[in-house]
């Protein structure tokens, strides 16, 4: 029983080295398909070279598992921090993740025929069985790992600590159980030799595990320009918030998504008052947001006296506790989040539509650019669809659309996306000196009559960037970035997502 425990230990360390990869290079990276379906084919591919090499060692079988162990223990739990580094000084990821990927999956074969030849010495039982009970526990094991680290691990240590504990777990269960089960049958010289070298692997870990805060710190530090003010990896994103002088001599304080820059403080007001105002136009005393847990386009909506009631979802509980809480960024937004009027939600924008039954005068979409599969499902044809029952028969919807300059498939895809779900749109676009050109699309649901009216309400505050004559403007696109023949995006054929990557990609 010790044995499957311990085989139990160490599937479940080796899925969760699994997961660590595949959610830090969605984390870097993006692209969590790609992320994902490289690691797990490379390390399945190094899992079957592994339990080939390993077939020579079966005749020392409990020094080289014990081996094994604490080589996969030493590498899966300095991974995610190797590769880290990889990506922030060495502009290297992708080479080096397939490298640890390999070297990951290939110890973990190991396990496999090694294992085998142990369960059978302590179990004396026929091969069959001794397979289909190491399987078993095997497969429980991978279970349990894989609901711990989102569930346990990424909460309680992070990414870079919870790999290294993971490490360290690995090496107990697979060095020093082992040499206790099979204590009577190993020379002295190996066990002493085999229990030096897990306690040096300990005390790497160890070590590691004290610094990683001030390494993450440095190492992160790296990938950004200013100084970091904030930061945090949550189960859903990597939030950094930075802060500097701006070339205005102003605070330039600025908010990074999974490294995407969100808004700077010296021009956000261009892009929030660009996006909320023109939807307001129409009735707004219902209005829901979905996405913008910065409270930044909410700041814009609660100007209105009109205002009755505002409701907010975005994923991340973090992002909203920070908008809240976090004083460079509540003072930004004026404290939207504290208003009486204003409802927090933290949900699935997705999920949520599909239960919700109230209605609302004006909808403002304000999700990062569908750089992931999981944010591509948040412009498909069938969000938009959801999304109408919400909607009053004169209600107006206006979703961020990326940049018209830098993507224009994206963009037109977009807005072809929100036509073929049934809406009529008008498409507009402004600067954001920070983000360069940028687009929205304004729509009504509906497909007869006419387009809905860029303009802006007759209650509107007084903005310091637009007004109708600069409205006026936003509708007339260059020769060169005009309407594009681009397809719609859906669940099942997430165009928006390729064209999306293949046109920031050099940028």
């Amino acid at each position: 029983m010790l044995l499957l425990f311990s085989v139990f230990l160490c599937a479940a360390c080796g899925l969760v080295y699994e997961l660590a990869l595949t959610a830090l290079g969605s984390y870097l990276i993006g692209n969590s398909v790609m992320q994902t379906s490289v690691v797990i084919s490379v390390m399945v591919f190094a899992m079957g070279v592994g339990s080939l090499a390993a077939k020579p060692l079966q005749r020392r079988a409990v020094g080289a598992f014990a081996a094994v162990e604490a080589v996969l223990a030493l590498v899966g739990g300095l991974s995610v921090l190797v590769l880290y580094l990889s990506f922030a000084w060495l502009r290297v990821y992708m080479p080096a993740m397939v490298v640890v990927s390999f070297v990951v999956g290939l110890l973990i074969g190991a396990e496999i025929p090694l294992l085998m030849t142990l369960l059978q010495r302590i179990r004396r039982q026929e091969a069959g069985s001794a397979v289909a009970d190491m399987f078993a526990v095997d497969y429980i094991g991978a279970l349990v790992g894989g609901l711990c680290f989102p569930l346990l691990l990424l909460p309680t240590f992070g990414q870079l600590k919870g790999a290294l504990v993971v490490g360290a777990v690995n090496a107990v269960a697979g060095v020093v159980v082992v040499l206790w089960i099979f204590r009577r049958q190993t020379r002295r010289s190996v066990r002493t030799g085999l229990l030096i070298g897990v306690t040096a692997v300990l005390a790497v870990l160890g070590s590691v595990y004290v610094l990683a805060d001030d390494i993450e710190v440095t190492a992160r530090q790296q990938l950004y320009r200013d100084p970091i003010i904030h930061a945090e990896t949550t189960p859903y994103q990597d939030i950094v918030v930075t802060r500097s002088t701006a070339f205005t001599g102003e605070p330039d304080t600025r908010l990074f998504l999974n490294g995407d820059l969100q808004f700077s403080s010296v021009d956000e007001y261009r892009y929030h008052e660009a996006l909320v105002h023109p939807a307001m136009s129409g009735r707004h005393e219902s209005v829901l947001i979905l996405g913008g847990g910065d409270a930044l386009a909410l700041r814009e909506v609660l100007r209105y006296d009109r205002v009755r009631k505002v409701t907010l979802v975005d994923l991340d509980p973090a992002m909203t506790r920070l908008a809240r809480g976090f004083e460079p960024l509540s003072e930004l937004n004026g404290h939207a989040l504290a208003d009486p009027r204003v409802t927090a939600v933290n949900a699935d924008a997705f999920n949520w539509l599909r239960d919700a039954r109230e209605r609302f005068d004006t909808v403002v979409v304000d999700f990062p650019d569908p750089d992931t599969a999981a944010l591509a499902k948040l412009y498909s044809v069938e969000f938009y669809h959801l999304l109408k029952q919400v909607l009053k028969p004169d209600s107006r919807v206006v979703v961020q659309a990326g940049s018209p300059f830098f993507a224009p498939k994206s963009f037109w895809s977009v807005a072809t996306t929100v036509g073929a779900a049934g809406y009529r749109t008008t498409e507009y676009q402004v600067d954001v000196p920070s983000f360069g050109n940028w687009g929205y699309v304004l729509a009504a649901p509906g497909t007869d009559g006419a387009a809905p009216a860029l303009r802006l309400a007759g209650d509107a505050p007084r903005l310091r960037f637009l007004d109708d004559a600069v409205l006026r403007a936003a509708t007339v696109f260059p020769l060169d970035r005009r309407p594009q023949k681009v397809r719609a995006s859906t669940l099942m054929d997430p165009v928006v997502l390729e064209y999306t990557r293949h046109e920031w990609q050099n940028y």
